[in-house]
């Protein structure tokens, strides 16, 4: 035992006139006081206690001691109470990032019931679909959509699955007709999330197959609702989240496309420092993240 766990066990024992019963209440063995009382009387280099074979009862030193020791032992319990207390009632700064698009279409009121519930937690919330080392720019949580997140250094915890569809509105596909079949992407006009030049081919896996198809790419962005904009001003076919997408297909502004082929699954994750304790804000804020999204994709719910 440590100092503070000896000085535990007297203040038992005296307490309870007795080893046998001090163990009792501590939940310890009989031997395991004792050589605790013992190792206190060899470390102050008195004796605290005068043992009988019918009770225990303190010596004068004991007695003060047993007075120093009840006062510590409070400050102590009240020192871990108040740490727990903090814990429990978080306060500080709270760094999130989050990707652009779910950032502005789903992400502000769970972070207005956040700041709601812990009021004395403040947030900066920075919106940006650039990749970033969460560690070196010093965020808390970091939300990322991907179909896989792997590093030594970041916990991933899944918050929601994000669907992706092909998508075009009604007006483009009665002028540019409908897809029958993915190899047809080449013919019609694409709208790829990314950079120019960096989309040639969308990766599809349907009932038989998963490979990547040819596309006939005439916008990049690297913002997915400035191409599903594009989409509903009749620009093109568009592969996006319906997290995006979800409320302009529950409207009829835009229609999916090959329901039988489905890019790769992608999940929305917060990331965390691996080494790091994680504190009670960034436990509390996934935790929400998880309650508002993870049984509730309300972008889903296409009529």
């Amino acid at each position: 035992m440590d100092r503070f766990a000896s000085m535990r066990a007297f203040t038992k024992v005296v307490e309870a006139s007795g080893f046998a019963a001090a163990a009792r209440l501590m939940g310890l063995s009989r031997s395991v006081v004792n050589k605790a009382v013992i190792n206190l009387e060899t470390e102050l280099g008195t004796r605290l206690l005068n043992r009988s074979t019918r009770r225990v009862t303190p010596t004068e030193t004991g007695l003060a001691f047993y007075d120093r020791a009840v006062e510590i032992l409070g400050q102590l319990d009240d020192a871990v109470a108040a740490i727990t207390e903090l814990q429990e009632r978080p306060t500080g700064n709270l760094r999130v990032n989050a990707p652009m698009s779910f950032g502005t279409l789903h992400l502000s009121p769970v972070v207005a019931e956040f700041m709601a519930g812990h009021p004395d937690v403040h947030v900066e919330l920075v919106l940006s679909d650039r990749r970033i080392d969460p560690i070196e720019e010093g965020f808390d949580v970091t939300l990322r959509v991907a179909e896989a997140v792997s590093s030594t250094s970041l916990m991933a915890r899944e918050i929601v699955p994000a669907k992706r569809v092909l998508c075009a509105s009604p007006d483009y596909l009665r002028l540019a007709g409908v897809l029958s079949h993915p190899t047809e992407l080449k013919r019609h006009r694409c709208l790829h999330y990314g950079y120019l030049g960096s989309g040639s081919q969308w990766r599809l896996i349907g009932p038989d197959t998963d490979r990547s198809y040819a596309i006939n790419c005439v916008m990049w962005s690297n913002n997915g609702e400035v191409l599903r904009d594009a989409a509903v001003s009749h620009q093109g076919i568009a592969l996006l989240p319906t997290f995006i997408v979800g409320a302009a297909l529950q409207q009829g502004l835009l229609r999916t496309l090959l329901p039988d082929y489905a890019p790769p699954p992608i999940t929305l994750c917060a990331l965390y420092p691996r080494h790091r304790h994680l504190s009670a804000k960034v436990q509390l804020f996934v935790d929400l993240l998880e309650k508002r999204f993870g049984d509730r994709r309300y972008w889903d719910l296409v009529k």
